[in-house]
């Protein structure tokens, strides 16, 4: 039943993303960056909709009076795709991600990258492609966005700890905007690279801002680390007490909490 709920899943993935994105393509030309984003955000909340009742994936977020009202760089822990996609629907702000500077020529999402104002990276800049990310960023920070990067960069196992990268860190303290810490268990409803989704409760963790102002970029990076892990101890402990377990394990413990 699980592959049948994802194979639909995917189904859905294909078909109203298309008509979705069509839709959006029409109406961008029409619309301000901020109506686009929301627009696009629309598209990130029907799907965590529809994975709710598909396929059992449901959320709670604890923190969210953490959240500052003006500008911030949320570092976040990468365990899946899902708070990917379910960050624009659950957050106030607009999100900014950060992305390779060569996704803008990919055809169609390319484009829609562009027209949503995302902050892009051009590695063949050299020193200066840091450069250009922290001014793009103020920029989107100063229209009320918030940044969103993940340190550890590619998708963790659960139970797993990545290496925290210091890019979100500099460019936090090269911009003074606070961070905020997130810790959530998505791995197990979608684990990396599965196609099968598992039903379970997703428990997302948002922490106090982290004031950058007068710190390293390492001691950010450092402060934000051991906030992270140490809360992901907290609402996974069975996932770090057996280091391994298998995709969709902590179901019950989830659904327990």
């Amino acid at each position: 039943m699980r592959f049948i709920r994802s194979l639909l899943l995917m189904l859905y993935f294909i078909v109203y993303t298309v008509l979705y994105a069509i839709a959006c393509f029409i109406s961008f030309p029409f619309l301000s960056a901020h109506r686009r984003y929301w627009m696009a955000a629309g598209w990130c909340k029907s799907t965590i909709v529809v994975m709710w009742h598909l396929n059992g994936i449901r959320y709670t977020i604890e923190g969210m009076e953490h959240l500052p009202d003006g500008p911030a760089v949320l570092l976040s822990k990468h365990q899946s795709a899902w708070e990917t996609l379910a960050f624009p629907a659950l957050m106030p702000h607009p999100l900014c991600y950060v992305f390779k500077h060569e996704l803008l020529f990919v055809p169609f999402f390319g484009c829609a990258l562009g027209m949503l104002k995302m902050v892009h990276i051009d590695r063949k800049q050299g020193r200066d492609a840091f450069a250009s990310v922290t001014l793009q960023g103020r920029t989107r920070m100063d229209e009320g966005a918030w940044v969103i990067m993940f340190p550890e960069g590619t998708r963790t196992r659960v139970g797993s700890q990545g290496k925290y990268k210091t890019g979100g860190a500099r460019f936090a303290v090269a911009t003074g905007a606070p961070v905020v810490p997130i810790a959530h268990n998505a791995g197990h409803v979608w684990p990396r690279n599965s196609f099968t989704k598992y039903p379970g409760i997703v428990t997302v963790s948002i922490g106090k801002p982290i004031e950058t102002v007068g710190l390293t970029p390492e001691e950010v990076n450092t402060r934000v680390e051991q906030w992270i892990e140490t809360e992901m101890r907290r609402i996974d402990p069975h996932a770090y007490a057996a280091q391994n377990p298998e995709p969709g394990q902590a179901d019950a413990a989830s659904a327990s909490r």
